[in-house]
């Protein structure tokens, strides 16, 4: 029995003035995956996350987001939908208790239920001895926890996270792998990112973009197999990724 789709987005173009920023990327994403968007700085990944999240509309293609149109019917999409920009949408002088309540009733979710939906995110992201602290007092590795924690207090079928791990210490880089590959067991996950190591350490799936454009889409292994007549046999994956988007 084939996955469920939870993303569908075909054919994508976002331009910038004369910069093609986004040129005909199409992205799947099936219910249990965790997906990484892989590319260097620049590559466009940002631009991707934020058409598939519907802050802004592709020049031209078509997103589903578990089988509803996010161009036609953008609430019911979005409902769908948790995501972390590289910037998290934190409110710095509130409480992260406060927070993830107010965060909660923007997503309707009901009175009734709001505390155990909070309970439950200040638990999975581990936050429950932080609750009564100000987010500006939080180093940023609990800031980021705090970030997801508002991504995902509605339990949306799809989490999105754009470079969930940047400048952030060894030790939360670690803490934030771990804590996405919990996710996963619950949710469909797509994160964006420049290091190969992350795409290693948490994803299914890697699909590699370079100046806009799709250069690979594949599961790791896949990846790990790929030829080319430059590189030696055996070649490492930091190689064979610089292949690609050098091709």
């Amino acid at each position: 029995m084939s996955q469920k789709l939870l993303i569908q987005a075909d054919h994508l173009h976002r331009y910038y003035g004369k910069h093609h920023a986004v040129n005909n990327i199409s992205i799947t994403l099936c219910q249990g995956e965790v997906l990484g968007l892989l590319g260097q700085n620049g590559a466009g990944k940002s631009t991707t996350m934020q058409m598939l999240t519907g802050n802004i509309s592709p020049n031209d293609g078509a997103i589903k987001i578990n089988g509803i149109s996010l161009l036609d019917q953008p609430l019911s999409a979005k409902r769908e939908l948790g995501y972390l920009p590289e910037t998290p949408p934190l409110y710095r002088d509130m409480r992260v208790l406060e927070y993830l309540r107010y965060c909660g009733l923007l997503h309707d979710i009901p009175k009734s239920a709001l505390n155990n939906a909070v309970d439950k995110v200040l638990h999975r992201c581990g936050l429950e001895t932080m609750q009564q602290r100000l987010i500006a007092n939080l180093s940023k590795g609990y800031q980021q926890r705090v970030g997801i924690a508002q991504a995902i207090i509605h339990e949306p079928a799809v989490i999105i996270l754009d470079e969930p791990t940047v400048g952030l210490d060894p030790i939360q880089i670690k803490e934030i792998r771990e804590l996405i590959k919990e996710l996963a067991k619950d949710h469909s996950v797509m994160l964006s990112t420049h290091i190969l190591q992350e795409v290693e350490a948490v994803c299914d799936r890697v699909h590699i973009i370079n100046k806009g454009k799709t250069v690979f889409v594949d599961r790791l292994n896949v990846l790990k197999q790929y030829e080319n007549k430059d590189l030696a046999k055996g070649a490492s994956l930091e190689d064979i990724f610089t292949a690609l988007v050098n091709q």
